[in-house]
């Protein structure tokens, strides 16, 4: 046998003989009844059910899954078949992992890992994922020699956005040089033993399984989507032992490449598992084998820039200075402007900068950009302004909440004492305004203002008065008003069989892509992932069906999709990629629908959590009585209209419910006559059964009572 194969297997029996011995532990513990589950999925474990179709619940499922781990196990000299036996340790990875939870709840609690990675979490990380935001993933594992070398490894990778999930003691030796670890920051912390490799190896699993319809048992199917469609790699730092060999091994059968740091010299294989001594060169070479492209915007900024920082938060203890609108006037306004009335690259300080600014007190702000282009529309304005809230994130040490006259914006002091100041704020803007808004923008002039009663000014003689008139545009902004929809199939990368339908009433799924911005998108990219459908020969206005949305559609998707009804549940609905905020199903003892949205982990009544909801539509599968869609699209008045509409919703989780309750209510009483809508749907805190939201529904007297059978 070659070394890497002798290595290989001899880690693969090594975890088959760990993981048969702890189920026979477990089970004559606590018997083969006693259930077994990862935390917050509707997956079962989630490797052994992609591969095998098998749908594991209780201890005594485990020994036939350890005899086809074992049967993975061949101990032929052929890297093909060791690379099985790589599958095998990553089978037995998720087992051990998996009886960590049986009787403990937390099993990482005292572990500086997160462990098992939830349904939600994928779901959520779909969008970035798709719009490159997040160009890639990185597992990184072991414990480097040095550990400054893996600090500036996940360093880099954070500042290209990519997300990284440590194992092992890399986890300790970043945090002690200094890396921002966490969710928010992309770099996760899974646990100590090697065996929690596998909670990333189901994140990839799970996206065939939510995004690509891979359907369990066809492991041919998921090997190829893993390899073609999720662009993850492995870096191991240390020295390697035959079981760190054995799950490098299942990484190259799922298509991920794995660079070591030690030199494996003819064991190499090319493009799947490769040397790398210096560790300058690590995030250059793991790039290039997952074919990861980045495109780098040089910053003139004293700080790093990166998406990896537009979750982290700056409590007041840590922070500089305040903006808020809670105590002072604040407006984010974009404007177009005839190219003679404005400079290019011009930016002004009005009023005090950082460096002027008492620390730790709250102050004025307006950030104020006129733009001129031939091909400009002030339809644009709100998508470039929209994405302040995300570039001034991006800044490390800057946080940014809200929009238009609602921000809160925080500097903290080490981002100050590094050097940034507004003059840099206004930096990050004109650049990436013109990088990615080239096409319709041909000269740009930033002003930011701190002085109190200039921004109040501001606020009313330009900003307030624009806002207005936006949403007196936005008021007719109907679907019956405009001439076309677009296409949305940015989620394609993850899910070729979806293709979303985007009009002004219905925005994407996700919750990111509106009408405008669909518009504004194929203005900037024509051969782009919004197209226009026309809105000829309507066949049904109430149901909403065109024929050009169906052409579109079938277009779209390769076939796999025909049909699509743009305001109905039940007939043809639109189908989900499986990042959608919301979904919606249909609860047959009230004749209403319940919906559920993605932070919600709790029960419905109809007896399934948001994740097992969203298994059944995820993936370009069309499911009558279900649907995902976003957050804004409760309150629109063609929400699943063909069927009576919000009318229908009995129950939404509190917090859902407390978000759209102003749309709604507003909405409820234009079109029903109905006062305060959102009151007589119901929430997990009367009911999560069916004959407590029915005792509710009658104490109320929902409206839904009075409706006609929606099936």
């Amino acid at each position: 046998m070659s070394v890497l194969t002798d290595l290989i297997y001899g880690g693969s029996n090594a975890v088959a003989g760990l993981t048969e011995g702890a189920v026979n532990d477990a089970i004559a513990k606590y018997g083969e009844d006693k259930k077994v589950a990862m935390p917050d999925t509707a997956y079962f474990l989630p490797t052994i059910y992609a591969a095998t179709g098998v749908k594991v619940s209780k201890l005594g499922d485990l020994p036939a899954c350890v005899g086809v781990l074992k049967s993975l196990i061949s101990n032929k000299e052929d890297l093909g078949e060791a690379l099985n036996a790589g599958l095998a340790t990553a089978v037995g990875a998720e087992i051990i992992e998996a009886l960590k939870y049986v009787d403990n709840a937390d099993p990482y609690a005292e572990d500086s890992g997160i462990g098992f990675v939830p349904d939600p979490v994928i779901r959520s990380l779909g969008v970035p994922l798709v719009t490159g935001d997040i160009p890639g993933v990185a597992v990184v594992l072991g414990k480097a020699d040095n550990a400054e070398d893996v600090v500036t490894v996940v360093k880099d990778y954070q500042s290209k956005g990519i997300m990284t999930f440590l194992i092992g003691d890399v986890i300790e030796q970043c945090a002690e040089g200094g890396v921002k670890i966490g969710l928010d920051f992309r770099v996760v912390p899974l646990g100590h033993d090697v065996t929690a490799v596998i909670h990333v190896v189901t994140v990839a699993i799970r996206a065939a399984l939510i995004f690509g319809n891979v359907t369990p048992g066809d492991l041919p199917g998921l090997l190829k989507y893993t390899k073609e469609r999720v662009p993850a790699f492995v870096n191991t730092f240390g020295a390697l032992n035959e079981v760190v060999v054995s799950a490098g091994a299942g990484a190259i059968a799922l298509g991920f490449p794995v660079v070591v740091d030690v030199d494996l010299g003819e064991n190499q294989v090319p493009g799947a598992l490769e040397s790398v001594l210096d560790h300058s060169l690590t995030v250059k070479k793991s790039l290039e084998l997952r074919n990861i492209k980045i495109k780098v915007t040089e910053l003139p900024i004293p700080v790093a820039f990166a998406s990896a920082f537009e979750g982290e938060i700056i409590r007041r203890g840590d922070m500089q200075v305040e903006f808020s609108s809670h105590k002072a006037p604040t407006c984010e306004l974009v404007q177009t402007c005839n190219a003679d009335e404005i400079e290019d690259h011009k930016i002004t300080i009005v009023g005090k900068d950082l460096d002027e600014l008492e620390q730790g007190q709250t102050f004025a702000l307006a950030t104020y950009v006129q733009v001129a282009g031939a091909k400009m529309q002030p339809d644009f304005e709100p998508v470039i302004e929209r994405k302040i809230h995300a570039w001034y994130n991006y800044m490390e040490g800057v946080m940014h909440t809200g929009q238009r006259n609602q921000i809160r914006v925080r500097v903290s002091k080490a981002a100050y004492e590094a050097g940034l100041r507004l003059t840099h704020f206004a930096e990050v803007l004109y650049n990436m305004i013109m990088d990615e808004f080239d096409i319709v923008v041909d000269k740009c002039q930033v002003t930011i203002v701190t002085d109190t009663d200039k921004v109040q000014e501001l606020l009313d003689t330009v900003a307030m008065p624009t806002y207005e008139k936006r949403d007196e545009r936005l008021e007719t902004l109907t679907d019956e008003s405009v001439d076309q929809f677009y296409t949305c199939t940015l989620c394609q990368s993850f899910a070729p069989s979806h293709c979303c339908v985007v009009t002004p009433e219905r925005l994407g799924l996700c919750g990111a892509v509106s009408w405008l911005d669909a518009k504004a998108t194929k203005e900037l990219n024509p051969t782009g992932p919004c197209q226009p459908i026309s809105k000829e020969g309507c066949e049904d206005e109430v149901k909403g069906i065109y024929p050009d949305v169906n052409r579109m559609v079938a277009e779209a998707t390769q076939g796999a999709l025909e049909r699509v009804t743009l305001y109905s549940i039940m007939e043809d609905p639109m189908t989900s990629c499986g990042c959608f905020e919301c979904i919606c199903g249909i609860e047959p003892f009230s004749n209403g629908v319940i919906i559920a949205n993605r932070e919600y982990a709790g029960m419905t009544p109809l007896g399934m959590t948001f994740g097992e909801l969203a298994s059944m539509t995820g993936g370009g599968v069309q499911t009558p009585g279900f649907m995902g869609h976003g957050r804004h699209f409760i309150a629109s008045k063609k929400f699943m209209s063909a069927e009576g509409g919000f009318e229908r919703i009995v129950w939404m989780p509190k917090e859902l419910k407390d978000d759209v309750a102003e749309r709604l209510n507003k909405s409820a009483k234009e079109k029903y006559g109905i006062d305060n809508f959102a009151d007589m749907i119901a929430d997990e805190t009367v009911a999560t059964d069916e004959e407590a939201l029915m005792a509710f529904l009658q104490e109320k007297n929902h409206p839904v009572l009075g409706l006609d059978p929606i099936m």
